[in-house]
C-alpha cells in the first residue's frame, strides 16, 4: 500500500509545530473555508464539522494526499467560545475563566485521497484556571497571545502559566490530539511510523 503525502489544512503553527515533534513534517496548506457559516450550539458537532469542512477544502489541491483538518473551541458552562476578536474580548472571557475551569475541543478530520476514505472524531480535555489578578489578565492580553487562540490562551506559551491543571489529553489543548491522530491513522489502515521523515 502506497503512503500519501501529509498535508496540513491549517494556519496554526502550534499543530504544526506538534505533528514535527513526532517526526512528522506536513505539507501546510491552510484552508480558506469560512467558519462563520456554521452556526451550531453543541461544541462536539461543531469542531467536527468545521474540521471536515476545512479539510474538504483543501484536499481537491491533493491527488494522493492525506489531509488534516482540525478545529478546537472552548466550552465554559456549556457557552462555545473560539478565537475572541478583540482584546477587550479576551479581558472578558479570562475574567469568566480565571478560578474556574472549560472544556476544550478539537475536531479532528483526515481524508485519505490514496483510498478514498474519511474519519471525523474528536476530542475533549478539562483545562483549570488559576485565579488572576486585573493586572496579570491585562498583561497577559497585551502580549497578543490570547487573540491567536481558541480559548484565549496558549498552553504552550505565556498562558501555560495560568493554567492549574488538565484533565486529558494535553496535546489536544494546543490544537491537536496526538493520541486520537495515532489511532484515526491505524484506523485508516497505516501506521504513525509511516509519516515519519
Amino acid at each position: 500500500m502506497g503512503i500519501p503525502t501529509f498535508v496540513l489544512a491549517s494556519a496554526s503553527a502550534a499543530r504544526r509545530r506538534l505533528l514535527q515533534t513526532v517526526g512528522i513534517e506536513p505539507i501546510v496548506c491552510p484552508s480558506d473555508f469560512d467558519e462563520s457559516q456554521v452556526k451550531i450550539s453543541d461544541p462536539a458537532q461543531l469542531v467536527e464539522i468545521l474540521s471536515q469542512r476545512k479539510a474538504e477544502t483543501v484536499a481537491p489541491r491533493f491527488e494522493s494526499a492525506l489531509v488534516m483538518g482540525c478545529d478546537s473551541v472552548l466550552a465554559i458552562n456549556g457557552e462555545i467560545h473560539g478565537k475572541p476578536t478583540d482584546a477587550e474580548e479576551a479581558r472578558q472571557r479570562w475574567r469568566l475563566m480565571q478560578g474556574s475551569f472549560g472544556d476544550l475541543y478539537t475536531g479532528h478530520t483526515l481524508i485519505d485521497n490514496l483510498h478514498q476514505n474519511i474519519l471525523v472524531k474528536h476530542q475533549v480535555t478539562r483545562v483549570y484556571f488559576a485565579q488572576l489578578s486585573d493586572r496579570t489578565i491585562d498583561a497577559y492580553i497585551a502580549t497578543g497571545e490570547p487573540l491567536k487562540c481558541a480559548g484565549a490562551f496558549a498552553l504552550e506559551g505565556r498562558g501555560g502559566l495560568f493554567v492549574e491543571k488538565i484533565e486529558g489529553c494535553h496535546s489536544n489543548v494546543i490544537g491537536l490530539s496526538l493520541p486520537l491522530l495515532r489511532r484515526m491513522l491505524e484506523e485508516l489502515g497505516y501506521e504513525v511510523a509511516d509519516f515519519w521523515n
